[in-house]
């Protein structure tokens, strides 16, 4: 049975009705309470009035990163700072940071989402969870620990970084469930086989993991390596944190907490509704929070919604694993390319770790991709010929599948930065104009 089956497998005529009972009272909420909004709203002549259903989420605007940056830090907070219990905010690494406040209502609403995505993981009472997620402005730590509080759970709150402790304290206190970035639990596995650790004679038995994209074959490899079973949050400062959207046991997709935020697919060109089914940019609309909600949020996670009776009868909407964002697509030789398709036929290879970069460079007036993937040991002290005979395997592999040549250059083992948080996987050199 789900956390909270009373909102988790509601009939979907009663679910569609409460979102727009609550999509009303938002949009008449930001229009009273924050001048952004409101002024927006009049310049497109739409009003709360004219929300007739919950296809009319199309006639508002979008909300997009930039206009989070060009009203920083509180600009669009719909409530006093004296109503604001706590601030979170992301990194800041390609500007201004996006800041998160939150009045103490919009805690527990973020708390109850998060139970949620950890008891659909399997997460019990009896769990003693490590919760490897930096604690501080980022959401992930503070997320999953009030998560885990409500379920019930021991909590080890590690944070992340210091792998080998990680390690030894997964030992020590009987860790069962593990909470990490997919790129720091691939870290610790890697760091465990070097201390001679076996995982799979550990207690843990399932991680929860997510705050950066990961492919279903980097899903086994942790399976594989760790000993678990990896389930996934996926979420954004934005809108709360993670707990937006979660996967359950039978990992069929993701379940988006729909009474607390309304999920639209567009194209992310013409900005037009796709249907059911197609992929498109995900945009997503606050119902439920205060602080502040967002309208329409331009989210440039690329994936496709779809309805069915889902795990435990649950029948909320659910969207595919994220593997790409609009915004990071490259183009090589007029081909639109991800990294989450290069990481996945990477995986498809066994000459190769799970460890990569992907550099841009220009070379003349065209655009190089070079892929910096680790070698296994074995592999890469086998001798130059051997590196080239796989690196011409990988480059193979690559243009049959994706269509475009690329450069490949079979690294050493710890080449590659490790990360204990997101993994820096694009590296992009051409000179900015160029882009």
């Amino acid at each position: 049975m789900p956390w909270n089956d009373a909102f988790e497998c509601m009939p979907v005529d009663k679910l569609k009705a409460f979102q727009l009972e609550k999509l009303k009272e938002t949009v008449a909420w930001v229009n009273e309470k924050v001048p952004f909004y409101r002024n927006r709203f009049k310049e497109m002549g739409i009003g709360p009035e004219d929300l007739k259903g919950l296809e009319d989420v199309a006639k508002l605007p979008f909300t997009v990163k930039d206009d989070l940056r060009d009203n920083y830090p509180f600009k669009l907070c719909a409530v006093p700072m004296k109503d604001v219990v706590r601030i979170h905010a992301s990194s800041g690494t390609t500007g201004k940071p996006i800041t998160g406040p939150y009045t103490a209502e919009d805690l527990a609403q973020w708390t109850e989402c998060m139970a949620r995505n950890l008891y659909a993981a399997g997460i019990r009472k009896e769990d003693i969870v490590q919760n490897a997620y930096g604690y501080g402005l980022f959401t992930g730590g503070l997320g999953f620990h009030q998560g885990a509080t409500a379920v019930g759970c021991t909590i080890v709150p590690t944070s992340s970084g210091l792998t080998e402790r990680q390690i030894t304290l997964m030992k020590d206190f009987g860790t069962t469930v593990l909470f990490c970035t997919p790129s720091y639990a691939l870290t610790i596995a890697e760091r465990a086989e070097e201390l001679k650790v076996n995982c799979r004679d550990l207690p843990v038995r399932v991680g929860v993991f997510g705050a950066e994209p990961w492919t279903s074959q980097m899903r086994q490899e942790i399976e594989q390596r760790l000993g678990i079973k990896a389930q996934e949050a996926y979420g954004l400062t934005e809108l709360c944190g993670p707990g937006v959207a979660f996967d359950a046991e039978d990992q069929n997709g993701l379940y988006i907490n729909e009474d607390h935020f309304l999920a639209e697919t567009v194209d992310p060109q013409t900005l037009e509704p796709v249907a059911e089914g197609e992929r498109g940019e995900l945009v997503f609309t606050s119902l439920q929070r205060r602080a502040m909600p967002m309208i329409r949020y331009r989210t440039k996670d690329i994936t496709r919604l779809w309805r069915e009776p889902g795990h435990e009868g649950r029948t909320f909407v659910r969207m595919e694993k994220v593997t790409g964002r609009s915004d990071d697509m490259l183009i090589i030789s007029g081909v639109n390319v991800f990294p989450s398709q290069i990481e996945s036929l990477l995986l498809d290879l066994d000459e190769v770790e799970p460890q990569y970069r992907l550099v841009v460079r220009k070379k003349g007036y065209l655009d190089q991709l070079v892929v910096q993937v680790e070698g296994k040991k074995e592999i890469y002290e086998s001798g130059k010929d051997r590196r080239h005979e796989v690196e011409g395997k990988i480059a193979a592999h690559i243009k049959g599948n994706i269509g475009i040549s690329v450069e490949v250059d079979l690294v050493e083992h710890k080449f590659i930065a490790r990360s204990e948080g997101k993994a820096l996987r694009v590296v992009d050199e051409r000179p900015k104009q160029l882009r």
